[in-house]
């Protein structure tokens, strides 16, 4: 599977983007897609999981003003995020999870600042 994250880029705190990841194949079946980040000299941490149901799980960080979702139809996962903080910087990725394997795009990255 080959995922492609996009809408990263430099918005004031307080504002809203909303993350794309497309994927090369149906994620029907797989079993969790998964947003993670990494902000500079920081360890990648997990932000939000979408299982195959529809069940959605995240980080204490972020809840309340991000939302995952999923569209079936398109392939593509969404991590809409509201009411941004400077805290919120960091290199996105999608990761996508199944029994034996997993798969990671390329990252897209997420500038907060006035």
């Amino acid at each position: 599977v080959q995922l492609q994250a996009s809408g990263g880029g430099l918005v004031q705190p307080g504002g809203s983007l909303r993350l794309s990841c497309a994927a090369s194949r149906s994620i029907f079946s797989i079993n969790a897609m998964v947003w993670h980040r990494q902000a500079p000299g920081k360890q990648r941490e997990l932000v939000a999981v979408i299982t195959s149901s529809g069940t959605t799980t995240y980080a204490d960080s972020v809840k309340g003003r991000f939302t995952i979702s999923r569209d079936n139809a398109k392939n593509t996962v969404y991590l809409q995020m509201n009411n941004l903080k400077p805290e919120d910087t960091a290199v996105y990725y999608c990761n996508a999870v199944m029994v034996a394997e997993s798969y990671w795009g390329q990252g897209t990255q997420v500038t907060v600042s006035s």
